[in-house]
């Protein structure tokens, strides 16, 4: 199937699920099982033979990694609510309780086909000349290879602890692994039980010496177990097990804290001493130690996983090495805009041309940061203002805002504490810009700011101009080379406008009773969504072009997807690109027969969030309505938080999101899912002999529509019907 044979294509015959009453809960398919499908995806790329073998590695990691985030915080709270002996029921009608028994069997099995997953990999690299020594197979070099790098680089951070009456057990923090000794005394056999905490300071995977080219690497557990005598003299282990601790990592704030920065400083203090909500443990673990384990740390049989195999998948990321560029993904360099170079490398004069869509990573983020640069060192500019969620340790964008600060510029930074995970972070920078002289705000106590807006307000003769930037993204350069996201540059003065009302109600609390040309929420994005839905059906009542094409990365609000129900049921016809989380029952006779579903997992996290509405003239048409936006369809984001919404009317940019961006992924046949009524996503058909459609190479190879400079967008490939 061809890209163009997509756009036309008829939707497949709707099913029904006579098993299901579909004008209840049952039309909502549950949140927490819909996240596992998407891992589950995750975890079938490294199964995937056209990805590069270390990139497999890396999908395995990366699908471990998120099942941890997932306990850490959604199975954390659930398990918390069921404690309670609460049964209110999510949208779909499963209790607390209900969706923990859902969970961990499927949890488990995902668990277990990440070790077969393991296996396999490792089996291939093997054969590539990438190794993992088992500490039986060690010759004589290696082992006095070890005794040095151990004694050198190991010993001097571990922290080896009995455990006794007269030794409390220690603390173990969230994700903490350690190895679980029984120990015998040589000379008089007298036993003792040890803890040996594996430090996270150090990498998991020591390397050892190469072999006839070969990469070889060995568990650093198992360095610990061939120097047990150094770490307890005079004993020899004579059994032993690996244990690994996942904790409870929501945060809790007071409400009226004086003190905003110090009361997260304490809860994240908290957070390390969480209660444990999963123990992994190994597989066929001495029934004393395993024992002492699940009584000291408070844990029930149901809370604990045994493994077969390596507990700690995630930390096979370090196994993605460097020096083997042909197991790994081609290296690819983001493209600097065309109408940027034009214009030397200034961006404000690039923008004043035009208001111009980057599309990352094809495009680099590298132009986000000059944008900031360039105002922090620019004598005409007299403001800056900016949303901070995300960022990296050493962040450009918070070293341009200190400079601008340091300059007498005036700054003010939205720095959001309660960024899940990225809360220490925030502080620092928030210490950091308050140190330079900017002014820091932190927002709402009970909304997180998760909107993405740069301002620069610069004089220009006699008036001053007032340039914005609109992200779907994080303002975060090493995320921003893996996640697909949108940064839209302007100086509309209207967008401008907007922006202004939206900082000072973000620094001030004062609602703006105006927008001229965004949607925020919690206030009126939710329902300017659900408006643009109900005028497609007024279309479709009229006998018009009715369709909807959205690009998130969730969508389980019940309101917007009742208004989408309804939307099909008229006869509107809508595509959906939900990357993970998805609620919508697609292709159900009588429900919503005229929604198709896909996810597109490949190379780049698809991140971007993209609404188009065919305003009576279907997609993709020059006058539709789109938007971009920071916020997916979920019930956080569309009335616990601060969220964007922007229409885009440049007829260049619109045809980008439109023609290019949505109908590529729309098309993408080699890294899609598509979603069943029942849940299921099944990998899109490609047709044996065909090599498929992939979005991400077409968005590698060519350059984006409104980047274009002095040598102009008519050799830009288009996607469209008449294609």
């Amino acid at each position: 199937m061809t890209q163009a044979d997509f756009l036309t294509s008829p939707l497949p015959k709707p099913i029904s699920l006579p098993d299901l009453d579909l004008t209840g809960p049952a039309r909502f398919f549950n949140r927490e099982m819909s996240w596992l499908a998407f891992n589950w995806r995750v975890l079938e790329e490294a199964e995937n033979p056209k990805v590069p073998l270390l990139e497999r590695v890396r999908f395995l990691s990366i699908s471990a990694a998120n099942l941890d985030e997932f306990y850490t915080v959604r199975v954390a709270g659930l398990r918390e609510l069921a404690q309670a002996g609460n049964t209110t029921p999510a949208a779909d009608g499963l209790t607390p309780a209900q969706q923990l028994v859902l969970i961990d069997e499927d949890a488990r099995n995902l668990m277990s086909e990440q070790q077969r997953m393991l296996g396999e990999l490792k089996a291939l690299m093997e054969a590539e000349g990438i190794s993992i020594v088992a500490r039986d197979a060690l010759d004589k070099s290696d082992i006095a290879y070890l005794a040095d790098a151990f004694l050198n680089q190991v010993f001097p951070v571990l922290s080896p602890l009995a455990i006794a009456p007269a030794h409390p057990f220690p603390f173990i923090a969230n994700m903490g692994f350690c190895l679980a000794l029984q120990l015998e005394r040589k000379r008089d056999k007298k036993t003792l039980q040890a803890l040996l905490p594996i430090p996270a300071q150090i990498d998991r995977f020591m390397t050892l010496p190469a072999q006839e080219g070969k990469h070889r690497f060995i568990l650093l557990e198992d360095v610990l177990l061939l120097h047990i005598d150094s770490l307890f003299p005079g004993y020899k282990c004579k059994d032993h097990l690996g244990f690994r601790v996942l904790r409870d990592s929501d945060l809790e704030v007071e409400e009226e804290a004086e003190d905003l920065v110090r009361e997260f400083e304490v809860a994240l203090k908290r957070r390390r001493r969480g209660e444990v909500v999963r123990l992994t443990i190994s597989k066929g673990a001495p029934k004393a130690l395993r024992k002492i384990i699940m009584r000291e740390l408070h844990v029930q049989d149901s809370e604990v996983v045994e493994l077969d195999g390596m507990i700690g998948v995630g930390d096979t990321k370090e196994l993605v090495i460097d020096d083997r560029p042909d197991l790994l993904w081609p290296v690819f360099t983001p493209r600097v805009p065309e109408r940027v170079q034009d214009h030397d490398g200034d961006m404000f004069e690039a923008i004043k041309q035009k208001d111009m869509l980057l599309h990352h990573p094809y495009e680099t983020f590298d132009m986000v940061v000059r944008f900031l640069n360039q105002a922090a060192q620019d004598p005409d500019v007299v403001a800056i203002k900016q949303t901070l969620y995300r960022t990296s340790k050493n962040s450009p964008i918070v070293a341009a805002l200190c400079e601008a600060a340091e300059d007498g510029k005036s700054v003010t930074a939205l720095v959001e504490l309660k960024a899940r995970f990225d809360e220490a972070a925030n502080i620092r920078q928030s210490r950091r810009l308050e140190r330079a002289g900017a002014h820091v705000v932190y927002g709402f106590l009970d909304w997180k700011t998760h909107a993405k807006i740069s301002q620069v307000v610069r004089r220009e003769g006699n008036k001053l101009v007032t340039y914005t930037h609109w992200g779907t993204g994080n303002y975060h350069p090493i995320t921003a080379k893996i996640y697909t996201d949108l940064s839209f540059f302007t100086c509309d003065a209207a967008l401008g406008r907007d922006a202004a009302k939206i900082f000072n109600y973000l620094s001030g609390y004062a609602k703006p009773e105006v927008l001229e040309n965004l949607l925020i929420s919690p206030h009126s994005l939710k329902t300017g969504m659900i408006d643009l839905i109900d005028k497609e059906i007024d279309h479709a009542k009229k006998g018009k072009p009715a369709q909807i094409w959205l690009k998130m990365n969730s969508l389980i609000e019940p309101n917007v997807i009742d208004a989408l129900y309804r939307a099909s049921q008229a006869g509107v016809k809508i595509d959906c690109i939900i990357r993970g989380i998805c609620g919508v029952r697609p292709g159900i006779k009588g429900l919503s027969e005229n929604i198709r579903v896909k996810s597109v997992v490949g190379r780049f996290l698809e991140h971007s969030r993209i609404a188009c509405f065919g305003n009576g003239h279907g997609l993709p048409h020059d006058k539709s309505r789109v938007f971009i936006s920071s916020a997916d369809w979920m019930g956080r984001n569309l009335n616990r938080r601060v969220e964007t919404g922007v229409e885009i009317n440049n007829a260049t940019v619109k045809a980008q999101i439109v023609s290019q961006i949505m109908a590529a992924n729309l098309a993408d046949t080699t890294q899609s899912w598509v979603m069943e009524g029942t849940g299921k996503f099944t990998r899109y058909p490609v047709p044996e002999g065909e090599k498929g459609f992939n979005c991400h190479r077409f968005f590698m190879e060519n350059p984006s529509l409104s980047g274009r400079g002095s040598a102009g967008a008519d050799d830009v490939p288009q996607l469209t019907h008449s294609d």
